[in-house]
């Protein structure tokens, strides 16, 4: 193997994607189906596309990552549950574009019960959901949508001849995405991989730090990492904000200057077989924090570190974020930033002028992945083995005049990737620093 190459964690397997279809399946009351449209090409300009994404949930049920794919689960078909419409085989086209699977290849490939052609959908799309009452599709996918319409009118034409037309179309996403919610051994494992490669990236920005180069120079190191390691790129654009620039959450103009004495904060996070990584870190431009950088930055890191050691079978993100509000709210009163009482600030929502986020999100195939927060209105969705959460708080002052000058245009995030366990949970992202000394250590070690 090539020296600094990570061993790449097996791929989840045709059976594996068959089990959760089957799994979807047996969620469905009687007599329904499912219609899942995959993604398609997205024009960046003119006749240019950007590089195609598959859709999440398509992916999630069929591995499959070619564009215009249509997945049709049908429970009890005699000829086979799973159906995909796939590009046609086109040897024109192919050799502009690359090989295509071809409804052999869904099925040989990936283990599918039968493909066909998208020429052939028009013709099969509506005898497959012959007889069928509920169609089950993505409500808020226009795409989908349409499809559902066409199935709709062409179950309506055989009302005649006594077939019993789709009535009513119903939304899979809460199915699909309470299952995507806890994940596999084999998806933590791409997760745990996504991780590795993110945080081998921010330690490789970390060394090359350095007053001169630009945002975007360390934003080069971060996505070289990311593709060398053999990810699909980022999971998300990527942040580097240097100085103040720190202080907007979503940053990307990634154009700034790097300045000596200033803090630069890297929101980024590598995608592995569409899992992402997600990481911030924030560290000294030349590898010193300053006094009063060290002071906001320790009472972040504190916050964060008691998040972490309060997630566990049973522990709610509410009250993880609650916990952050206290300890960064108790914090800054200690900076002076706020004066009062803890209990007081955080009554009137003070706290919110420095800390304006939540403190997790889910992790999977989406960096904000899916799945719900709450059980209902009033209650919390308690955390079980195999979710992955993001544990992020952060500090982010203003540069005004009523905040002492020695603290203006700090801006602090700390986020770590993490599965929980039977036990408590594991730090998928530990492997890049985050304490002060060990930071100065890294970036010293050039």
């Amino acid at each position: 193997m090539l020296p600094d190459l990570l061993p790449r964690p097996a791929a989840i397997t045709p059976d594996a994607y068959a089990k959760r279809r089957a799994a979807l399946m047996a969620k469905l009351p009687a007599n329904a189906a499912v219609l899942i449209p995959g993604a398609s090409l997205a024009t960046r300009s003119r006749d240019s596309e950007y590089p195609f994404r598959q859709n999440s949930d398509f992916y999630y049920l069929t591995g499959i990552v070619e564009p215009d794919a249509l997945l049709v689960l049908v429970p009890g078909r005699e000829a086979g549950a799973a159906v995909v419409f796939c590009q046609d085989r086109d040897p024109l086209w192919e050799a502009w574009t690359g090989r295509r699977l071809g409804a052999e290849g869904v099925v040989t490939d990936h283990g599918l019960d039968e493909a066909f052609e998208n020429a052939a959908r028009d013709a099969q799309l509506g005898a497959l959901f012959a007889g069928r009452e509920r169609l089950y599709v993505p409500l808020d996918d226009p795409e989908a949508l349409a499809l559902a319409e066409q199935v709709y009118t062409e179950t309506e034409a055989g009302r005649r001849r006594g077939i019993t037309p789709v009535s009513g179309f119903h939304d899979v996403n809460p199915l699909i995405h309470a299952m995507r919610l806890v994940k596999t051994d084999a998806e933590i494992a791409l997760m745990r991989h996504a991780a590795e490669i993110s945080a081998r990236a921010h330690c490789r920005a970390m060394r090359a730090s350095v007053a001169g180069l630009s945002e975007y120079h360390l934003q080069a190191e971060i996505e070289h990492e990311f593709v060398w390691q053999g990810g699909n790129g980022p999971a998300y654009s990527t942040i580097v904000g240097g100085g103040d620039n720190g202080c907007v959450l979503h940053y990307v103009e990634n154009c700034a200057p790097l300045v000596d004495g200033e803090l630069v904060l890297i929101d980024a996070g590598a995608e592995f077989d569409l899992y992402a990584g997600d990481i911030t870190r924030t560290f000294p431009v030349s590898g010193t924090f300053s006094a009063a950088q060290r002071e906001v930055y320790e009472t972040v890191l504190v916050a964060q570190e008691s998040a972490v050691a309060a997630i566990r079978p049973g522990a709610t993100l509410n009250d993880i974020h609650q916990g952050v509000v206290r300890d960064l709210t108790t914090g800054l009163i200690k900076l002076g930033l706020l004066e009062g009482g803890v209990d007081e600030r955080i009554a009137d929502s003070g706290y919110r002028r420095f800390y304006l986020h939540s403190t997790s999100h889910w992790l999977g195939l989406d960096v904000h992945d899916v799945g719900d927060y709450r059980l209902d209105a009033d209650t919390p969705r308690p955390l079980e083995a195999g979710m992955v959460l993001t544990v992020e708080p952060g500090l982010y002052i203003p540069d005004a005049e009523d905040i002492p000058e020695r603290y203006r245009g700090i801006g602090i995030r700390i986020e770590d990737d993490v599965v929980v366990t039977a036990t408590g949970h594991d730090v998928l992202t530990a492997d890049v620093p985050k304490r002060v000394v060990e930071i100065e250590a890294l970036m010293a070690n050039k």
